[in-house]
C-alpha cells in the first residue's frame, strides 16, 4: 500500500517568509540585496506566483538567520511533520 504524504501549505511558507521580512522591517528591495535574488523573484515567492529552488530558499533561510528546517517547516502547518510520528 502507498501511503502518499500530505500536500504542502505553501501559504503558510510565503506567509513565513513575508513574517521574517516584516519583523526586520526589510523591504523587498533590501531582501534581493541581503540574498543576490532579484526583487522580482523575492515578490514572486511571497505572493506565490513561483515556489522557488532549493537553493533560493537555503538562500532566504541564511539571509534571515534561521535554519533551513525552520523556514521550510512552515510548509507542514496543519499535519504532523515528518520524523514526529511515534515508533
Amino acid at each position: 500500500m502507498t501511503i502518499f504524504p500530505p500536500d504542502p501549505d505553501l501559504a503558510a511558507l510565503r506567509l513565513e517568509l513575508a513574517r521574517l521580512r516584516a519583523e526586520r522591517g526589510w523591504t523587498y528591495d533590501e531582501l534581493a540585496g541581503r540574498t543576490g535574488l532579484s526583487r522580482r523573484t523575492v515578490i514572486d515567492l511571497e505572493q506565490g506566483h513561483t515556489i522557488g529552488t532549493l537553493t533560493t530558499w537555503h538562500t532566504l533561510a541564511h539571509a534571515f538567520d534561521v535554519s533551513l528546517d525552520r523556514l521550510l517547516g512552515a510548509m507542514c502547518s496543519g499535519h504532523t511533520p515528518p520524523g514526529t510520528l511515534p515508533a
